[in-house]
């Protein structure tokens, strides 16, 4: 979703940001069906950047829709609300705090922390160890979060 997000912040396109968005979606929700823990984040993240006013354009809503259908039509597994509660205060912390820390403190780890969103992590982490997600969701969760960040230096070099 990083790569779709910057071709239409960055590059003012649309249609490649949507169809990036859509794979992205396609991807989410096979992932959500398919593993609890997944669904988990798949779910908590939309609605933490749609609490946050992050959801900013058509490619954002066209690849939400996406992933609902898909969820719809497959199904979901059976998630605890009180730990979807938890993952999408996480979600919502980490899209605050990226938006916030940085304008209203100069400390260097606060603002690597919300840079890189650390909260969901942390959450995740928590939650693995504690038995409601498998470990694998968390190293599965890191790796996403790497290539989120790989996306980001993609788009920088070849854009």
């Amino acid at each position: 979703m990083k790569y779709s997000d910057d071709l239409f912040d960055v590059n003012n396109d649309l249609k490649f940001a949507t169809i990036c968005g859509v794979l992205c979606g396609i991807a989410s929700a096979v992932a959500a069906i398919y593993d609890a823990g997944a669904a988990y984040i798949f779910i908590a993240i939309p609605i933490g950047n749609i609490l946050a006013l992050k959801v900013d354009g058509t490619h954002h809503i066209v690849t939400l829709i996406v992933f609902i259908v898909i969820c719809l039509a497959f199904g979901i597994p059976e998630l605890s609300l009180i730990v979807l509660l938890i993952c999408i205060l996480a979600a919502l912390a980490d899209e605050v705090g990226h938006e916030m820390v940085s304008k209203v403190t100069e400390n260097r780890f606060l603002n690597l922390f919300f840079e890189y969103r650390f909260v969901m992590k942390i959450v995740i982490c928590l939650l693995a160890i504690t038995g409601q997600f498998s470990i694998w969701i968390f190293v599965c969760f890191l790796l996403f979060e790497i290539f989120y960040v790989i996306a980001g230096i993609c788009f920088e070099k070849f854009n």
